[in-house]
């Protein structure tokens, strides 16, 4: 039986690297990862050259067939595409700025996923990377919130319409990530202070705590149709 192969699609850094390198390390995958940067491919492929790495655009059909094409069967497709566009209150929010960030996640998301599918193995997966956003009721988070609550809203249809392809979401809370980069370090470990200490869980996520249960979803062969939360308890609260 030959190892199975994963494709990461916004695999270059924080949780979709991590998922790459417990895919690999602990399932013995064959892991290709795809991103936009030919700076941080190369990066990757530096520091992990057990991955194998491709320039691709999640947003654009052709490059994903083309890529697909490339690799052959695919196993486990794991979309973790993201962005930070789409914050701030309603009544200040730049529509079109939200549109480019629903093209940015949502629709690369959803044009993945779809370029991908006549390359996925019958007993395959999908899973997609929201967030706690999409459930949560924070001020200013409409914009954002939005994008998310429609990459998770594919999942449980998906799980019945591609059926026996399994079809997962996992949502995380605050994660310590290269997604904060746009802050200044004093800032950023300020706020993470102020919200470790509002969370049930006391902490903020790591890339690979969220990649273990990318992981679970991914692999499980029990397991479809499932957002799995993973944000300390981020929903329950009010954070920061």
């Amino acid at each position: 039986m030959s190892n199975p192969t994963a494709l990461i699609v916004g695999g270059t850094s924080g949780i979709g690297l991590a998922t790459a390198l417990k895919l690999q390390r602990a399932h013995g995958a064959e892991v290709h990862v795809a991103g936009r940067s030919r700076e941080r491919l190369d990066t990757v492929a530096a520091a992990h050259s057990e991955l194998v790495v491709h320039q691709a655009d999640a947003g654009s059909r052709a490059d994903i067939e083309n890529l697909c094409r490339t690799i052959g069967t695919i196993d486990w497709l794991i979309v973790t595409v993201s962005g930070s566009d789409g914050v701030g209150p309603l009544a200040d929010l730049d529509l079109d700025v939200l549109r480019r960030a629903f093209d940015a996640k949502f629709w690369a998301h959803i044009t993945t996923v779809q370029a991908a599918l006549p390359y996925l193995s019958g007993t395959g997966s999908i899973t997609v990377i929201g967030a706690t956003t999409a459930r949560s009721g924070m001020p200013g988070s409409a914009g954002i919130a939005s994008i998310n609550g429609a990459v998770e809203a594919l999942v449980k249809p998906l799980a019945v319409e591609l059926a026996p392809i399994r079809v997962n979401g996992v949502s995380p809370g605050l994660v310590d990530t290269p997604w904060w980069s746009g802050l200044p370090d004093e800032a950023k470990a300020a706020y993470f202070t102020a919200a470790s200490s509002s969370l049930p869980a006391r902490r903020i996520a790591t890339a690979d705590d969220v990649a273990d249960v990318v992981v679970l979803a991914a692999t499980n062969p029990n397991t479809t149709g499932t957002i799995i939360e993973t944000d300390g308890g981020a929903r329950l609260v009010s954070v920061g």
